[in-house]
């Protein structure tokens, strides 16, 4: 006979809170839609200054975009469901205390706004462009009629968006390393670095383009103030807190996220955005290239790192 002395219940399967893994899909869908939300802020900001004739990538072409980047990160998410015929059923109630319920209701309104926003630029894109049919050129003049409030409109649920995202992991109070309230900001603030990254690039004009550089300075710089943040948060916390932090200072996640996302991520793209406001030549796609794979990095390694911290017993 053997005799075993039970102290505890944590060997009992499925005892700990279990997360099902996520894959490739959430970090990509949460990477298109910060940098869908951030287009969208971009375009109607600048629009409510008047200033779409000065910047017309920023304001009306960069926007044609966005519709496919929600359509590919909604196609990202259904990938990941176990069962996607019951995916409707999140628009069946709004559930003001749940993130996904907010996300899910934001994507269905903004998605045919960004269109309708699409729509009121499209002859000033293509000035050939011609609607065809009375009745959508009433809607799209009405449209135009209402650009500013649109805009507004646009603003808000942009900023729902581009923040939720990150939201949206910080509810699993079951991962300390997601449990921070700085991961909202920080991924809003991300996906507006990487539009502004973006619209620089395609930017016809220097006035455009030298604006948006020093946009996206400064977003790199609240971006590693926030990122500096969420450590100093982690490590005045609790014990697992501490642990959730230790994985990247000195860990298993340490070389990965200050070498990706933070060396090759940040700090080298904006010492190169630096060098083109002196007109120093500094091939543009280089710091584009690095923001985007910084941007997707921070995600992927976010989300798995999450997966990996755990409450101690």
């Amino acid at each position: 006979m053997i005799e075993e002395i039970i102290t505890s219940g944590r060997m009992n399967p499925e005892i700990d809170p279990v997360l099902h893994v996520w894959g490739w899909e959430i970090p990509f869908y949460l990477f298109l839609g910060g940098l869908a939300a951030g287009i969208l802020i971009f375009s109607a900001y600048f629009t409510l200054r008047g200033r779409q004739d000065e910047l017309p990538i920023a304001v009306k072409w960069m926007p044609l975009s966005v519709p496919f980047l929600i359509g590919i990160g909604l196609i990202s998410l259904l990938l990941d469901l176990s069962h996607i015929l019951y995916a409707w059923q999140l628009f069946t109630n709004i559930r003001w205390e749940s993130p996904m319920s907010w996300g899910a209701w934001t994507l269905l309104i903004i998605t045919p706004l960004s269109i309708a926003w699409i729509a009121i630029w499209m002859e000033d894109i293509f000035p050939k462009w011609d609607w065809k049919f009375d009745e959508v050129k009433t809607v799209v003049k009405w449209l135009k009629e209402q650009r500013r409030i649109l805009a507004q409109i646009l603003i808000l649920l942009s900023i729902i968006l581009g923040m939720y995202t990150g939201i949206l992991l910080s509810a699993f109070n079951a991962r300390p390393f997601w449990n921070t309230s700085i991961l909202g900001p920080l991924f809003l603030t991300s996906g507006l670095s990487a539009s502004a990254a973006l619209i620089a690039y395609f930017s016809k004009t220097e006035l455009e383009k030298r604006l948006f550089t020093r946009i996206d300075i400064i977003l790199i710089g609240i971006e590693l103030f926030m990122i500096v943040h969420l450590f100093m948060g982690h490590l005045a916390g609790t014990q697992v807190h501490i642990q959730a932090a230790q994985m990247f200072l000195g860990g298993a996640y340490t070389v990965p996220f200050w070498t990706f996302v933070v060396g090759l991520g940040l700090l080298l793209p904006v010492s190169l955005e630096l060098l083109e406001l002196k007109h120093k030549f500094i091939p543009a796609i280089v710091p584009v290239v690095l923001i985007i794979a910084g941007n997707l990095a921070l995600r992927f390694i976010v989300v798995s790192a999450g997966q990996a911290s755990r409450w101690l017993y």
